[in-house]
């Protein structure tokens, strides 16, 4: 297998675990440019994997208002000249896209077949990769995702859980509806995936690329319920709040989009429909305040430990 983006929120998670299925080559930025759409067919090429695991990704949503270039080499590009490599070799592809495809209308659940219409150059830069890789002719698998959140790299929650030991008020968007997603989980959907398609693979005594191709495609992955961001940091704050009564944290006030002015236009309406995924590929997500005590739990442990 190869991974990319080992170091990032969601590969650091899936790498342990795609560990337990075989070997795994796991390429980092620093040892792989990710710009370089030659030097990406060269490593495809030397590893020949059976499966490529996207976890890299363009993600600094306002920066790339000012380096669209970049965000469409990395976004747009990198996968459909994985899904092309991996054409080659019959392999499949594992990629990961983005709630920021929509616009951010109304208040219904996305569906996967729902019209696109990206407010900013991040999220159309995901929308070419999906649909670079689409037209790869490579079997793959599309887990669009949204909030992502973990206990390790830059997120939401580790970066509020700061500000709010440093400040006495906080003020957080309250207008804004999603799910928040835990990499661990995505990490997990992984392996689930991989383990699924190898076992029907077997079963139906095809190829891997043909086996994918009858199932794959772009998938809805978020968690259970939906929140707003304002909601989402009073919940991990009340959990800190009980585990360390006597820790000043701050007060967190609820305010409009509007007056939290961004480079890059967020969508409201981020709600996932996920039913998909839990019908064709049989994996449940979980809902986002146990997920979200879960992740606590570990940070706090950890902070405890210190």
């Amino acid at each position: 297998m190869l991974l990319l983006g080992a170091h990032g929120q969601v590969g650091g998670e899936a790498l342990p675990l795609l560990r337990e299925l075989g070997e795994v080559v796991s390429l980092t930025r620093a040892e792989l440019d990710l710009t370089d759409g030659a030097a990406v067919r060269a490593a495809v090429r030397g590893v020949k994997p059976r499966w490529i695991v996207n976890a890299a990704a363009y993600t600094a949503v306002d920066k790339a208002e000012s380096e669209s270039r970049t965000a469409y080499i990395v976004n747009g590009e990198l996968p459909g000249i994985l899904g092309e490599e991996a054409a080659r070799i019959g392999s499949a592809v594992i990629h990961f896209s983005t709630d920021y495809v929509f616009s951010g209308e109304g208040s219904r659940p996305w569906r996967e077949d729902d019209p696109t219409g990206p407010l900013g150059v991040y999220g159309a830069s995901k929308l070419a990769g999906e649909r670079a890789l689409a037209e790869s002719g490579a079997g793959h698998f599309i887990f669009r995702t949204s909030w992502v959140f973990g206990a390790r790299g830059e997120n939401f929650l580790r970066r509020i859980l700061q500000l709010a030991r440093e400040r006495d008020e906080l003020k957080i968007v309250d207008d804004q509806v999603g799910s928040p997603t835990w990499s661990r989980t995505l990490a997990r959907l992984v392996e689930h995936t991989i383990r699924r398609e190898e076992e029907r693979t077997k079963s139906v005594g095809c190829g891997l690329d043909e086996a994918v191709k009858a199932v794959g495609g772009v998938y809805h992955a978020s968690s259970r319920g939906y929140t707003t961001w304002f909601a989402f940091a009073t919940e991990f704050v009340r959990i800190a709040r009980e585990a360390a009564p006597e820790e000043a944290l701050a007060k967190l006030v609820a305010i409009p989009t509007s007056a939290y002015p961004t480079a890059a236009e967020r969508p409201k309406n981020s709600r996932l429909y996920c039913e998909k995924l839990a019908r064709e590929l049989e994996f449940a997500m979980p809902d986002w305040q146990s997920a979200t005590r879960e992740v606590m739990e570990e940070l706090l442990a950890e902070a405890h430990t210190r």
